[in-house]
């Protein structure tokens, strides 16, 4: 591997219209582009605003396809027990022909488990559903005859099938992707019941070495790792931005019953909260000690939970891009022209 993917992922979580979260996504996409980015990726979440602003990924890639032509347009992740997994197989082959073959699919079975039920399902269902809907969409991409006149998927597109991914949090889900020969997409943090002070990064090396072993002879290894990163010029923003994502995160920890110490400082809790947030030496610093990053094929940053305004988030893919992905051994294939 001559070094990883660098990729921008947004959940379109900016606080305006929702036109303008859509807008804002295409433009940062756009800017990501220029400036030599690899990927680009979305997330689908249903009915919640403030949990994930896109219910339809393929409707916004389709319009970011129209204005880049070089970075390769991902999911992350289509929520497929809430899909019909034919219409997924379609919309996604439309799109990669649309977009000259610029889409990689990722899928997995998450999702809020209130939006459950108002597609008619019980989320305790999620897994056999998610086993059921991807055999019938890997069925789909691989061209299987599907009616009973010899139809099949139109337009063909097998090499979806070829660059899947999955998303899981734990080994067993890791191995069972390793053994389908797909990528793997791993969180920007770890669910954890307790407060340990420290980042949950190392507790993905079990993850990626179960999914490694898993693994049919030949197939090279993917692996993306998302992290929250906001890169900034200098350190007074470092310090509101950095406050701005442990208020947006503690909530969540607190509901699940995780205790925070009264004496934690923001430092120790952005540890904690895998926040990586700060000018390009800071971040750099506090990414060092990661043990995904050097074996990634794919290093994909976010902006959430800060979730800051669009023109916050346009210099910080400036930053990532000049200062910070290249000391993590990224090399920019290509750059697009500006205007």
């Amino acid at each position: 591997m001559t070094g990883p993917r660098l990729g921008y992922f947004t959940r379109l979580l900016d606080d305006v219209e929702p036109v303008e979260r859509y807008r804002n996504a295409i433009a940062q996409f756009v800017r990501a582009e220029q400036l030599g980015y690899d990927t680009a990726w979305v997330a689908q979440h249903h009915f919640h605003r403030d949990e994930g602003g896109l219910p339809s990924p393929f409707v916004l890639l389709a319009q970011a396809a129209a204005k880049t032509s070089r970075i390769v347009l991902a999911t992350g992740i289509v929520t497929l027990p809430l899909e019909e997994p034919l219409r997924v197989a379609e919309d996604a082959a439309v799109l990669w022909l649309l977009s000259d073959g610029r889409l990689e699919l990722g899928i997995g079975s998450g999702g809020t488990s209130s939006s459950f039920p108002p597609f008619g399902h019980d989320p305790a269902d999620r897994p056999a559903i998610y086993a059921e809907h991807k055999a019938t969409l890997l069925r789909a991409l691989s061209g299987e005859v599907l009616t009973s006149d010899g139809g099949a998927l139109y337009p063909p597109a097998p090499q979806l099938a070829d660059s899947l991914w999955e998303a899981t949090f734990s080994a067993s889900g890791a191995a069972r992707i390793g053994g389908a020969g797909n990528g793997l997409m791993l969180s920007r943090t770890q669910p954890r019941n307790e407060y340990t002070g420290r980042g949950s990064a190392a507790d993905q090396v079990a993850i990626v070495d179960a999914y490694t072993e898993a693994l049919p002879a030949g197939v090279e290894p993917r692996v993306m790792a998302s992290r929250s990163v906001l890169v900034v010029d200098d350190e007074e923003d470092a310090v509101r931005w950095r406050a701005q994502g442990i208020a947006r995160s503690l909530p969540t920890l607190r509901a699940q019953g995780v205790v925070i110490p009264d004496g934690a400082g923001d430092a120790e809790l952005a540890a904690f909260l895998d926040l990586h947030i700060g000018t390009a030496e800071q971040v750099l610093e506090t990414l060092q000690g990661d043990p995904i990053l050097p074996i990634a094929s794919d290093i994909v940053f976010q902006p959430h939970p800060v979730d800051p305004p669009h023109a916050v988030v346009l210099r910080s893919l400036e930053l990532i891009a000049e200062r910070l992905a290249p000391e993590l051994g990224w090399v920019p294939k290509a750059t697009a022209p500006v205007g």
